[in-house]
């Protein structure tokens, strides 16, 4: 037998294998990953810059191990183009680093650049004002005891990949209570329920991308309660202990 943490993992196996699989997340604490609505966090940015953030700031959060186009990184970018110049007190906080886990590297003879983060950020510069451009924050890798504050804080967290695995940051960001606006992909789909448990859209459509984070911004009662559906969803589904552990037990 064996285990898979999702069912669209699991359909990519043999139909000889399916039936021998259980479907069964690693799980999260989510006693641990809860809200927090005084939560305060005081971080430094790799160029310098200290940022003290609470729940009264528009955070929007993103949130890769790297910066690369698998994640969706390329279309996060282009829908800040619409999203800082029509939300101008929003700060976009960027968790990754530069590298690659998933896909594969630059050709840096055709981009400029050895990497995609920079990439993607070339390509949006120059269409941007100098505060617009102060508004979005890349933090690199963080360490976990600031990670969660960071979720705690957000406004909107905003999750797209490939049919790939599901990334834990997306059920921690969850667990939290954020609102989450995600890619209408596998395995994504087990966890968000569009204006359920947050909303989806199409991986490739930043537009789309921008106006339901925009929406989500400007309403603050569709906010709350898709972040409290959020949270619900992943207590009953993904928690470690009372859920998760006993299963794969």
């Amino acid at each position: 037998m064996g285990i898979s943490p999702t069912h669209w993992q699991a359909s990519t196996f043999p139909g000889s294998c399916q039936k021998k699989i259980s479907v069964v997340h690693d799980g999260i604490d989510t006693d641990f990953v809860r809200p927090n609505k005084e939560v305060i966090l005081t971080i430094t940015t790799p160029n310098g810059v200290e940022l003290n953030l609470n729940r009264s700031h528009e955070v929007v959060t993103f949130v890769n191990r790297n910066l690369e186009p698998y994640r969706g990184y390329h279309i996060f970018m282009r829908a800040l183009l619409q999203i800082l110049k029509a939300k101008p007190n929003a700060r976009i906080l960027i968790v990754g680093d530069s590298d690659v886990s998933y896909g594969s590297r630059p050709d840096q003879k055709r981009y400029g650049f050895n990497n995609w983060k920079d990439i993607f950020f070339n390509e949006i510069k120059s269409k941007l004002n100098k505060d617009e451009l102060e508004r979005i924050h890349f933090l690199g890798n963080i360490p976990y005891q600031q990670f969660i504050p960071l979720l705690q804080l957000s406004k909107v967290h905003v999750y797209l990949t490939y049919p790939f695995v599901l990334s834990w940051s997306l059920l921690e960001a969850m667990s939290t209570g954020c609102a989450i606006v995600a890619s209408n992909t596998s395995p994504v789909v087990e966890a968000i329920k569009h204006n359920e448990t947050g909303k989806l859209v199409d991986f490739f459509d930043p537009i789309s991308l921008a106006e339901n984070i925009i929406e989500l911004l400007n309403d603050g009662q569709q906010c709350a309660l898709l972040g409290a559906n959020a949270r619900k969803f992943a207590v009953e589904n993904y928690d470690l202990q009372k859920v998760c552990l006993p299963q794969q037990i």
